[in-house]
Parts: C-alpha cells; structure tokens; sequence
C-alpha cells in the first residue's frame, strides 16, 4: 500500500518545541485521515532543528466508498419540513425511499458517497493540520494572516512518491529538500520514506532526535572516559542539545585554573543555562573537573579546535563576570544585606520583600515550636533566606537563589543549619526535587510556601484554568511533600489556613494522592466530614477507608449506605422533615431492628474513639462489623410501614446508620 511523507523545513525551530510540535502535528494529520475514513498500518514522526517530519506507511489510494441511510420526517409531513430534510441530505424526492414503524410511514434519504483520491485528501488535511498547530509563540514574516513558529522555507509532501500539491504561507509543496546548513549544498530530490532518510543522513543530517540524543551520550561518555572523568547527568540538558544539532559532534574544553575555586553550582550553571556545555568530573566525586563538553553542530577539518578555543573564550568571559561577582559578594555580609530587601517590591498589595521577610520570620517561629525545631535558627535563616537576592551572582544566574545564600552565610560565620535553611527552604520544587528533612529547613520551607499562599488568596489573586503566575499550585504541593515526607503532625487550619483555601490545598492533595492510586472520591468523602488540617491524620483514614471500601464487606455496606440514604432522601422530602433523633426500642417489632439499633449503639462510640487515638485499623473492623445486621435488617424489614410511628422508628434507625458512617466519612460522595 502507498506510504505518505512529509516534511516542514524552517528556520530554527527552538528545541523546547520541536518534540511538541511534532507530535501535534502527528495528531492533527493522524486524525484528519481517521475522520475521513482513512486507515493506515503506522505512523512515525521526527524533530530536528530545521524540520518536522512525519512518515505514515500502509495509506490506501482512496477513501472508502459510504453508503449512508437518514431517517426523514413522516408522509405527509409540511412541505417546509421536507424541503429542509432533502437540502440538507443532498438528494431528491425520487432517491428516497419510504419504510414503515409503528407510527406509521417516513421518508429515508439514502446518501451513496464515491470515496476521492487519497492525495486530494492529504492536499486538504495537511494545511488545516499546519495552521491548527499550537505553537507556544509564533510569528508572522510575509503579508497576511498566516502564523508559524519560524519562517517556513519549504514542504515536501509525497503520497506513493508523487507530489501532493497544496500551498500554505506562500510556499508550495513539493519533494525537494536541503541537508546541513554548511555541510551539504545544494537541493535534495526525495520520493519515499526510505531514500528521505539516507539522503539526508548523507547531507549530514541526523533525522531521528533519539539517535542524535544516543550518539551525544555515547561520545561524551567516551571522551569523558578517555581522560579518566565521567558526565554529570543531565537529561534535560541532553533533550536540549540533541534539538540545536542536526549532525551533533562532541569536543571537549577546558576551563581555566582561575575559576576551579567558584562554587561547583555557578560553574555548572554558567556551562549548563548560558552555553549548554555538560560538566564532568572525577568518578565518585562530587566537585567538578576542569574539562567540559560541548556539542557542536560541525565536523570541523581542524578536528575542532578553533571551536573549541572559541567557546572557552566565551566560557572564560562569562565566568570572569561570575568571579567579579562572587568576590564582591563576600565583602559584605547577609545580614547587612536585609535592609537592601526595602527597595525590592514584592508585590504591589503586600510590599517589600522586608515585609514579607518579616512576616516569614514570625511564622517561622510559630512553626518551630509546634514541630520541635529550634525556634531561634528558625527565624535567623527565615530572616536571611531573601537577602542573596541582592547580591551579584543571584543576579546574573537567578536559578541559583537560596543556593548562594548557604555559601555566603557559611562565610559570614553562621549556623550550619541556617545556612541549609537559606539553601533548602525554596524545595521542593518539582516532583523529583528532594524534599528537606532537616526541622530548621522544614519550619522555613514551610513558612515560605504557607506565607505566600495565605497572602495571595487573601488578597483574591488564586490561581485560573487559564494561569497561575505566582506558582501558588507549586507552593501548595512542596507544603503537601513537606508535611507527609516528614509526617509532620501539623494542623494548617490553626495557622490561618482559609475555607477556600483548604479546599485548594485539598485539589493539590489529590493530585499528589494519585500517585498512590488514592481515589478523589475517598479524599472528598473524608474531608467533607473533617477539616481540621492535620493532612497526615487524614490521609491515613483515606488510605484505611480505601482498602475497606475494596472489601466485600465494604463495598456492601456502602451499597446499604446508598439504600438507606435514597429511603431518607425520598421520605424527607415527601414528609417535609428530617429524620434525625434517637429510635425508640420499644417500638421494634423485629428482632432485626433491634439486632442494628445494638450494633449501632456499639459502634458509634468505638468509632468515634477510633478516629480520635487514630486507630484506624480498629475503626475499619468496627465499621465491617456492621454488615451482618445491616444485611438483615434491609432483608426482613419492610421500612415503610403501614403503620405511622413504626415507620417513622424505621426511618430514624436508618438515619441513625447514616449517622454512624458519616463519624468516618461522607459516604455519599463516594461514587463506587
């Protein structure tokens, strides 16, 4: 079967976007085919620096042909409707049928479509799927409309190794290509998949983003090997690297004596942001060597020195910047620094940084005491934790806030435990960043995120659908990893927490329960009964309730729950009452009402005195006790009695169940 190629050539596509890009583009046109009728045996995308490209094999040359029956309006319908019924299917009087159901006789249109050529399909999908593509930021560079993410050079699209003719932007398509920007010349003919591909790698020209990303780890690796060192890891950085190299080539500088005694972090920042160079070092140490590696887009006939010479000019540059200021940094100390943090606005409704230093400062003390920490270290590295902030590496490298703060507060002579705090108390920040454990860096982490949270929601900026421009999301979860990594037994609600605000922290707890395949079912369900804060107390009951619910006896007693809540429910509203209140015995007239009513009054207690020493194993074992009466009762008692007050017992041992389980949870938002 005919394989379909195509290609987008541009200008420089930025790495961050091609893997995106392509896969959009993958979907859009993938789903194009599949919306028209279109199957196909496979499809395969690839990225690069000046291009997309996408490969669908097993494409048949047309469409299928459609035979398509619509059901119209009665015999004897009004003209207008029938006139609008044939319009709209596309046929005449004469094409449609009549058929017949109970109701009596309508019209049927049966619509009979001759599939089109697969080519003229593809000339039609591909410019729709290229203008849907949602690029992070596009631009336009000819007259009119049209936007892409870089200038668009040119297309190459083939169906069965002919042209599939269509324009977009001003450039037609065709089956021409180009190789390496300076190590090929000259345009490149390609029909099919297979001569694409190796015409291009003969171009110089690495087409699949996976092979490039393997040649760059192997050859730095050996480089790194031959001179007895080893890469520093770093996938995103190897990610980046192979989408800036179309025929990647790995040289190795060195860097200068003068600069081995920066911090490790600057060196490896500078290398790694600015010139996208990987670090290395002496296997099983942590400090750097004084080599790099960079990845060049050129096999040079020098083998790579003049190359190699220019970006340790350019390294030994912005290095010089970073010695400058790492040496004028240390003339002063931290602490001199914090009046600095006056002139620094942190937002327009709750001022300074000082401000919020301050205010960081009084919640980090609070927190220390409740948790044990040293309360005095608490509030020294909450109020040095911002003042790195005004000095000159923080800013030329941002990225390494809180991590220049530990080294100049080891200068200025402080704490070791203050200086982690100043360091540490930005984690985590990510999924995959190691959360502190030491308590002083606990109380100022979380007096950082608690802080920023309470006073962005007190002054109404919360995060959207659309936006959350002060990371409230991400400070929300780093409080969340903090408080359960380190089972911190912590209530947030005595620290100010607000009703809207625990129920977004609720949302972000969710997400971090899933990880633990904890239902957001169970998570509402718990804590729409209790919200008294303490996260970890209640995601012990969750995890408790959810393997209870998993049972048989769980599962059935929630199926009693539901039973007994819809007869509340219907009888309630029917009465215009509640049912609330303590049954009486003495109106039993079965032994099973009694039986539930005992096991109720048992139960309700234990439970309750479960819940509060948190021993939520006994809870559960009560709570499964239950099920036996329970079965009995909904088997031999009929609820709605023709009698007034033996239904209306019934009905308040029902509520007296549905009260029970709710000192657990709220058993109605639990879905299954």
């Amino acid at each position: 079967m005919p394989d379909f190629l195509l290609e987008l050539f541009s200008e420089e596509i930025p790495a961050r976007m091609q893997v995106a890009g392509v896969k959009d583009l993958e979907r859009l046109v993938v789903g194009g085919l599949s919306d028209r009728g279109l199957l196909f045996e496979g499809a395969k995308s690839f990225s690069g620096p000046r291009r997309l490209a996408l490969a669908i094999a097993g494409l048949p040359a047309k469409q299928p042909d459609t035979r398509e029956e619509r059901k119209g309006p009665r015999v004897g319908a009004p003209e207008k409707a029938l006139e609008g019924f044939l319009r709209s299917a596309g046929v005449t009087l004469d094409q449609c049928s009549k058929q017949s159901d109970a109701k009596g006789g309508f019209y049927v249109a049966v619509i009979a479509r001759e599939g089109r050529a697969t080519a003229e399909v593809l000339a039609e999908i591909v410019p729709e799927a290229m203008a849907k593509l949602p690029w992070p930021k596009s631009m336009r560079w000819t007259a009119g409309t049209t936007r892409w993410v870089r200038p668009l050079h040119g297309i190459v699209a083939t169906f069965d190794g002919e042209v599939v003719p269509f324009e977009f932007a001003n450039v037609k398509s065709g089956n021409t290509t180009f190789g390496h920007r300076f190590l090929s010349h000259g345009p490149i003919q390609v029909r099919r998949f297979e001569d694409y591909e190796k015409k291009l790698r003969d171009a110089h020209v690495i087409l699949d983003a996976a092979e490039r990303k393997e040649i760059i780890l192997h050859e730095v690796k050996q480089k790194a090997f031959a001179l007895g060192l080893e890469l520093v890891e770093d996938e995103g950085l190897l990610d980046e690297v192979a989408g800036l190299a179309e025929w990647p080539v790995v040289l190795i500088g060195r860097i200068e004596d003068d600069f081995m005694d920066l911090p490790p972090e600057i060196l490896r920042t500078s290398m790694r942001t600015h010139q996208k160079y990987f670090a290395l070092r002496s296997p099983g140490k942590e400090s750097l060597a004084d080599r790099f590696a960079v990845v060049s887009n050129m096999a040079a006939r020098d083998g790579g020195k003049e190359i190699v010479a220019g970006n340790e000019r350019v390294l030994r540059a912005r290095l010089s910047d970073a010695k400058f200021f790492w040496d004028q940094d240390r003339k002063r100390s931290l602490e001199s620094r914090v009046d600095d943090l006056k002139n620094i606005v942190f937002h327009a409704k709750l001022g300074t940084q000082y401000e919020r230093v301050e205010r960081i400062e009084a919640l980090a003390g609070e927190i220390a005491e409740r948790i044990g920490a040293d309360v005095a270290m608490a509030k020294r590295a909450a109020r040095l934790c911002k003042a790195d902030l005004t000095t000159g590496v923080v800013g030329e490298f941002p990225e390494l806030q809180g991590v220049m703060g530990r080294y100049y507060a080891l200068h200025d002579g402080e704490a070791p435990e203050v200086a982690d705090a100043v360091r540490d108390h930005y984690k985590p920040q990510g999924p995959n960043d190691a959360v502190p454990s030491a308590p002083v860096s606990i109380a100022v982490g979380l007096a950082d995120k608690l802080h920023t949270l309470f006073e962005f929601f007190r002054i109404d900026e919360k995060p959207t659908g659309s936006g959350d421009p002060y990371a409230l999301r991400r400070a929300a979860l780093g409080t969340l990893r903090l408080i359960f990594e380190n089972r911190l037994r912590l209530s947030l609600l005595e620290s100010g927490l607000s009703d809207d605000l625990l129920e977004f922290f609720v949302d972000r707890l969710k997400v971090v329960l899933r990880a633990r395949e904890i239902r957001h079912d169970v998570v509402d369900a718990v804590f729409s009964i209790r919200k008294d804060g303490d996260f970890v107390r209640r995601v012990d009951l969750i995890e408790a309730l959810q393997n209870f619910l998993k049972s048989d006896d769980g599962s059935n007693l929630l199926v009693a729950y539901r039973r007994a809540a819809n007869i509340l429910k219907v009888e309630e509203k029917k009465d215009n009452r509640s049912y609330d209140g303590r049954p009486d015995p003495k109106r039993f007239a079965t032994p099973e009402e009694g039986a539930l009513f005992e096991a109720l009054s048992n139960a309700m207690p234990q439970i309750t005195d479960g819940i509060m020493e948190e021993r939520f194993g006994d809870t559960i074992r009560v709570m499964a006790k239950l099920r036996p009466p329970v079965d009995a009762f909904f088997d031999e008692v009929i609820v709605n009695a023709p009698e007034p007050e033996l239904r209306r017992n019934r009905l308040l041992l029902l509520s007296r169940l549905r009260a029970t389980l709710h000192l657990v949870a709220d058993f109605s938002k639990i879905e299954g």
